[in-house]
């Protein structure tokens, strides 16, 4: 994990104290520098569970997709589409995953060009090694309880539609999923 800085002061709230006094209140920049400090100390926080099993976040991420399949396998583009990132990403977690034993590459016999991610008997046990610690952890996010973990997912939520990761559902949808 990183090493505290164990300063005595907030340095984001010097920032923003500086940055009123020669630009005005933002508090949207304060906001995002706390954003960006939080994303390197969780990060931080859940590579070292997941350093010793060999796996990055991203990797981890695609692992858990695979087990949340039917048949513990997909193909490359719906692995990208569903953890929101590029093909070119895709690949690279799933070569690394492949050479440690933890994905088999298979042939999409449904698209003759395609190819399929399978999870293999090791990246089970991997996956739930993991996930174990991880949630032992509270991934990161100890600090706080559950209904301040859900207050963090609504505030983003608004974000992640503006930026197209989902449509808003309608009100008769949201309420049928209660």
């Amino acid at each position: 994990m990183a090493k505290p800085l164990a300063l005595d002061f907030d340095p984001i709230a010097r920032a923003d104290e500086l940055w009123t006094r020669r630009w005005g209140g933002v508090p949207s920049m304060a906001a995002i520098t706390s954003v960006m400090r939080a994303h390197q100390i969780l990060l931080s926080r859940v590579d070292a569970v997941l350093k010793p099993y060999g796996l990055t976040f991203a990797r981890y991420e695609a692992l858990v997709l695979l087990t949340f399949s039917r048949t513990g396998e997909l193909s490359l583009s719906k692995i990208g589409e569903r953890l929101m990132v590029h093909p070119t990403s895709v690949t690279n977690t799933v070569d690394r995953l492949e050479r440690a034993g933890l994905v088999a590459r298979r042939p999409n016999p449904l698209d003759g060009r395609g190819v399929l991610a399978a999870i293999t008997g090791r990246g089970r046990e991997v996956v739930e090694e993991a996930t174990r610690e991880l949630m032992a952890m509270e991934f990161g996010l100890e600090e706080y309880d559950a209904e301040q973990c859900h207050q963090v997912f609504e505030l983003l939520r608004p974000l992640r539609i503006a930026a197209g990761d989902f449509a808003e559902p309608s009100e008769g949808a949201a309420k049928g999923r209660a």
